[in-house]
């Protein structure tokens, strides 16, 4: 799928739509920063695992960053855009060799750069200590979008042949 493309837009449109659901849905308030856990991870790997790198950066960082604007997090939108959109490319470009451990180690390196990347920011907005509390809601995050992704990426790609992963 070419990027730029009516298909292209389209699918980034809906996966961004389902990323901010995701990430609305169900959000866990962390006291140490005010800010949330949430599932939207699931999303942002899953679009990167079916439709590779373009989609997954601009479906995660865009979908992400709505989430937050919508949710009152106007300010971390920026770095959220640019943080989950690395997630999602780096998650896709590892599904494009089409290798199920090569997809895998993918979403494990884009969940690591997601908890990283947070963690930087977190450390000059909060502090050593408050970007420390963040690291287990993170991960959580993480764990949850690799589970997911491998998982109902493989399913999806297996009884319809959609997907670039696996």
């Amino acid at each position: 799928m070419k990027a730029g493309s009516p298909r292209f837009v389209a699918t980034v449109g809906i996966l961004a739509a389902l990323t901010t659901v995701a990430t609305m849905i169900i959000q866990i308030p962390t006291p140490q920063t005010r800010g949330y856990i949430n599932l939207g991870d699931t999303m942002v790997m899953l679009s990167a695992v079916l439709f590779g790198p373009a989609v997954g950066a601009a479906a995660g960082g865009i979908g992400s960053a709505l989430a937050d604007l919508a949710s009152g997090y106007a300010h971390w939108a920026p770095f959220t855009l640019v943080i989950k959109g690395i997630e999602g490319m780096i998650a896709g470009l590892f599904s494009m060799r089409r290798r199920p451990i090569l997809t895998i180690i993918g979403t494990i390196i884009a969940g690591a750069e997601m908890v990283l990347g947070y963690f930087i920011v977190e450390c000059f907005i909060y502090g050593l200590g408050g970007a420390l509390a963040e690291v287990p809601g993170n991960s959580f995050q993480a764990a949850s979008g690799i589970i997911f992704s491998n998982i109902v990426g493989k399913i999806i790609k297996k009884t319809t042949g959609v997907g670039v992963g696996y």
